[in-house]
């Protein structure tokens, strides 16, 4: 079984967590990035944010030096950003042939998860969307114990 963690990380804590849980794995990893990176003050992002959300907005991403073809396990990594996964996630599920594959979502969130699980479930199209992991953060201090999220990664590939 070959496993990749694929992630969107705009203020680290997702980047963090997809780097641990690539650790523990032994998988390869590859960082989505927007082309055109967000600026500007933390509540001018977070108003952005918003707009696109609610627009269903996809921003133009880097392409991605990865041949998907070649892995049976991907896990996800992203922010929630206003209950859902961040648009830059988004455009990657929307370009990215995840069938066949098993995906395993996490989540990073200061707050409420919202609907981010139930959304990777409808935008893995023909892949088998396995349970998400909620990590919590306060802003860059990690809430969920580390064992929580190594116990989550063990059972990767297991179902």
């Amino acid at each position: 079984m070959k496993s990749i963690v694929i992630y969107y990380s705009h203020g680290g804590n997702t980047r963090r967590t997809a780097e641990m849980i690539q650790k523990q794995l032994d998988a390869d990893i590859a960082e989505i990035e927007t082309a055109k990176p967000y600026t500007g003050s933390y509540d001018h992002v977070v108003d952005q944010g918003q707009r696109e959300v609610n627009s269903g907005f996809m921003p133009k991403i880097k392409p991605l030096e990865v041949e998907l073809g070649q892995y049976d396990t991907v896990v996800l990594g992203t922010p929630v950003w206003w209950y859902t996964f961040a648009p830059a996630m988004k455009t990657f599920l929307n370009n990215a042939d995840l069938s066949g594959k098993q995906v395993y979502p996490f989540a990073t969130n200061g707050g409420w998860i919202g609907h981010t699980f139930k959304d990777f479930g409808e935008g893995c199209k023909g892949a088998k969307v396995c349970e998400g992991l909620n990590v919590r953060f306060n802003e860059d201090r990690l809430l969920t114990a580390e064992k929580d999220i190594l116990k989550w990664t063990q059972n990767i590939g297991k179902q």
